[in-house]
């Protein structure tokens, strides 16, 4: 075997430590403790919430919704757990569990299925009484999965918001931002409908800092963003004018008080709701930086909290690798994001990776070498890759830097990677904490062979 196809086979395994440390059957049932008629919930303190609910409502979406939903019915005395529990997730993760509705839906855009699915879990919450539990088990995805708009605003009206935004460039905070001031269910929405039912929210983040008003767009905590923040943001994005007409509408009068804000963290209904983090992207990317260790490699954190343009963080990247003198793995965690400039085909990992070896050719980053970028979840933009996993033949397989390079201008990754047998392919992988990457480099000068 040559040393890069060695390098290859470990990053690939190191990327899927990560991905094993997100694992969410088993965050779950860490947090859950039933027995007979009661149920412990453990808190980030290490405390844990209890009462003897008279009921559990229990509701989960996300990518890693089945998984999750599976463990909390393990966990619950089964006297106690609802006839109607729900689990919402993308079509990919579509997994049948005993006693719990599961239902496919749209993601990264939403879809009709999904629309159904939030007014079945809305109708769940509304219905929950004083002494009942509604257990909501959140991770990434969340945000499009359920889509409940405003009254005043169709579903058809809200996609093309997102569609804007997520070709615009915007970070997934500001997508968050607006989407809850469009929804009755993102933003504390869901919060308030199970309001005087306690609620507690299990949640695997997929955000960096790991904001909890941020995961899925904070659907049981406080939101401290406003109408106002909203509309500066599209406007800044240089998207107002293109967004629907009902949606500029909505956001104008909420922005005028006409409409009720979303809740704030003096909203009484919050005395009902805690929630626990129990898996994040920190936590995979330190499982990574073990696998590294343990299989020989010095490691080095490059960033915890990889985030801008793709392209351009590659190209950083490359830039700073060329200085490495000792062989080394560089592992890092975040969301990127693309500006859409073509009509190609891919997402931001498969750009990133295409980036990288190209950005590798022209400044000639010597040794050996192989980058992987991927997304936890196992799927990258709207394409059946994770992400792309590259080396120093990368960009001689693509027939050179000029076939490269249109490529990337075009934002096709997916086909420039395909080509050159470099697309990462994990299937769907039930979780999701954002992306993870490593670079295995080993220096010319320090390389001989055995």
């Amino acid at each position: 075997m040559s040393l890069t196809a060695h390098l290859r086979q470990h990053a690939l395994a190191i990327f899927q430590a990560g991905v094993v440390a997100a694992d969410p059957y088993q965050a779950v049932k860490h947090c859950l403790h039933g027995d007979g008629q009661w149920l412990g919930i453990r808190l980030h303190d290490g405390n844990t919430r209890t009462r003897r609910w008279t009921k559990i409502h229990l509701i989960a979406f996300g990518k890693a919704a089945c998984a999750m939903a599976t463990a909390a019915r393990d966990s619950i005395p089964p006297q106690l757990l609802a006839s109607h529990a729900i689990a919402v997730t993308n079509y990919e993760n579509v997994t049948d569990i005993d006693a719990v509705k599961v239902i496919g839906a749209g993601h990264p855009l939403p879809d009709t299925e999904g629309l159904m699915a939030a007014h079945r879990i809305a109708k769940i919450a509304t219905n929950a009484q004083a002494g009942e539990l509604v257990l909501v088990l959140v991770s990434g995805g969340g945000s499009a999965l359920i889509p409940y708009p405003v009254p005043s605003i169709t579903l058809a009206e809200k996609i093309a918001t997102t569609d804007i935004l997520l070709a615009s460039g915007a970070t997934i905070n500001e997508i968050n931002c607006v989407r809850k001031h469009l929804s009755q269910l993102k933003g504390g929405g869901l919060a308030k409908l199970a309001y005087p039912a306690d609620v507690h929210a299990l949640i695997l983040s997929d955000v960096l800092g790991d904001d909890l008003s941020a995961i899925a767009s904070g659907p049981t905590v406080p939101d401290h963003t406003t109408y106002s923040d909203a509309v500066s943001l599209l406007k800044n994005r240089q998207v107002w004018e293109k967004i629907p007409a009902a949606v500029q509408q909505h956001l104008h009068q909420g922005q005028l008080g006409d409409i009720p804000e979303t809740p704030k963290a003096n909203d009484p209904l919050f005395s009902h709701a805690s929630q626990t983090l129990i898996g994040s992207n920190a936590i995979s990317v330190r499982a990574m930086l073990n696998a590294a260790q343990q299989l020989g490699y010095h490691t080095q954190l490059y960033n915890g909290h990889l985030c801008g343009e793709a392209r351009t963080v590659a190209e950083q990247w490359v830039a700073y690798a060329k200085n490495i003198q000792q062989p080394l793995a560089l592992v890092a965690g975040g969301e990127t994001t693309v500006t859409l400039q073509g009509s190609g085909r891919g997402g931001r990992n498969q750009e990133m990776a295409l980036a990288f070896a190209l950005a590798a050719e022209q400044q000639g980053l010597s040794g050996h070498w192989v980058f992987l970028s991927g997304g936890t979840d196992g799927r990258d933009g709207p394409t059946d890759a994770a992400g792309g996993l590259v080396d120093a033949g990368t960009i001689s397989r693509m027939l050179g830097q000029a076939v490269a390079a249109d490529r990337l201008a075009n934002n096709d990754s997916y086909h420039a990677l395909q080509h050159s047998g470099d697309l990462l392919v994990t299937g769907a992988t039930g979780t999701n904490v954002a992306d993870l990457q490593v670079l295995l480099l080993i220096p010319d000068v320090l390389y001989t062979h055995k």
